[in-house]
């Protein structure tokens, strides 16, 4: 999203305090605003008259004041935009439409056949006008386009360094996406973007320091420290699942032995429990099923997992003393059979009391925080890209413009 003023100035500053003060508060007045931020009523003004300009605020009903004055409060325009999200797995792709809440108007799972960049690049420009036309809303503007995967990413140059899954190196996917979709693209590791999501209208909303651990076809935990997601010094932080669970043990998709995500990944569970049962044919829901009817096997193996990855946590917890810690992935669908002993396992091995751990699990969860990939531009200014009206979107394919 364009973006006014050099983002080194004051009014930039101002301008991003302001967002982020109406994003985890909703509406106040610019007299509030003032009070709360501590700047002038000047400043405040000035700002706001950009952002309604743009349409990013808008203004709502004024409210009884003091000696009969009726403030008027300005809160933010979610509506002023859609955003495209796209949560890249190895066989399919989740694709959602958002407003700039990350609440999904639109939402639908394409196969992906291939894992070739330019075959991938055509199937995710090609799905752009699809989700418009299924949210529905063609005056809407589109903000942009936000690519979540499994991998190592180059944030800065929005490349994939290393894809064990999709056996990338060096692919710069969202400069192929925004070459047939003429809006800006960003591409994110998958538990960042989530974590992204969970901290600007999730579950982390009102903190600062959170740790989200993700428990799916990997492991992973992506850490938001001082409000900052922290990506590392080459963007592999956060690759928690890598981290060494026994040596020379099974070996993991990364090439080496004994990782903890070789065992305790959702995938690895369910061949555990494959391998106990003499059965193939078992899958997630054959598993919930199991521990909803007590069985043994499965909740032994479950709980065994819970309590391994809590261990590993806590490690985690005692360097970087996050406030909060979120959890998601297929994993947390096992409920309780598997939190418990993760809480449980996390608490004994804390040195001060374990942060809460707030399980998420809801539709749309990953998407959504491809789709945040967009939203958080607005409140962050890392970008400065343009927005273009849908009616005008160009989506071409390398084949069509050949």
């Amino acid at each position: 999203m364009k973006l006014k003023g050099d983002q080194t100035t004051a009014r930039a500053m101002n301008r991003r305090l302001i967002l982020n003060l109406l994003r985890r508060e909703g509406p106040r007045s610019r007299a509030d605003i003032a009070t709360v931020i501590g700047l002038s009523p000047a400043a405040v003004t000035f700002v706001v008259a950009d952002l309604l300009e743009e349409g990013i605020v808008v203004e709502g009903q004024a409210v009884p004041g003091p000696a009969g004055r009726r403030p008027i409060p300005v809160e933010i325009n979610y509506q002023h935009a859609l955003a495209v999200g796209f949560k890249l797995m190895v066989d399919s792709v989740e694709c959602v439409a958002t407003d700039l809440a990350t609440n999904p108007v639109a939402a639908m799972r394409v196969g992906l056949a291939g894992h070739d960049p330019d075959d991938v690049a055509d199937l995710l420009a090609g799905t752009v006008p699809e989700l418009v036309k299924l949210a529905g809303r063609p005056k809407a503007r589109l903000a942009g386009i936000g690519i979540s995967m499994p991998g190592v990413i180059n944030h800065e140059q929005t490349a994939c360094v290393r894809s064990h899954r999709f056996q990338w190196d060096n692919v710069p996917l969202a400069s192929l996406v925004a070459a047939r979709v003429h809006v800006p693209v960003w591409l994110e590791d998958d538990t960042n973007a989530y974590a992204i999501a969970q901290q600007l209208f999730g579950l982390g909303r009102q903190h600062r320091n959170m740790a989200v651990l993700a428990v799916g076809v990997g492991i992973s935990c992506a850490l938001v420290i001082d409000g900052k997601l922290y990506r590392g010094a080459n963007g592999a932080a956060g690759k928690f699942g890598h981290t060494l669970f026994e040596e020379g043990g099974r070996l993991c998709e990364c090439g080496k032995r004994g990782c903890l995500m070789a065992y305790h990944s959702e995938l690895s569970m369910l061949r555990r429990w494959r391998e106990a049962t003499g059965r193939e044919d078992l899958g997630l829901p054959e598993l919930r099923t199991a521990l909803a009817s007590g069985d043994a096997t499965a909740t032994d193996l479950v709980a065994h997992s819970g309590r391994s990855i809590g261990t590993a946590l806590a490690n985690l917890v005692n360097i970087t003393d996050p406030e909060v810690i979120v959890a998601g992935g297929e994993a947390v669908s096992l409920g309780d059979h598997f939190l418990i002993p993760l809480r449980e396992a996390l608490a004994a091995r804390t040195f001060r009391t374990a942060p809460p751990l707030l399980p998420d699990w809801e539709d749309n969860s990953w998407a959504r925080g491809a789709a945040a990939l967009v939203t958080q531009k607005i409140f962050d200014f890392e970008s400065s890209g343009g927005v273009t009206d849908i009616a005008t979107l160009g989506v071409r394919s390398s084949t069509s413009a050949a």
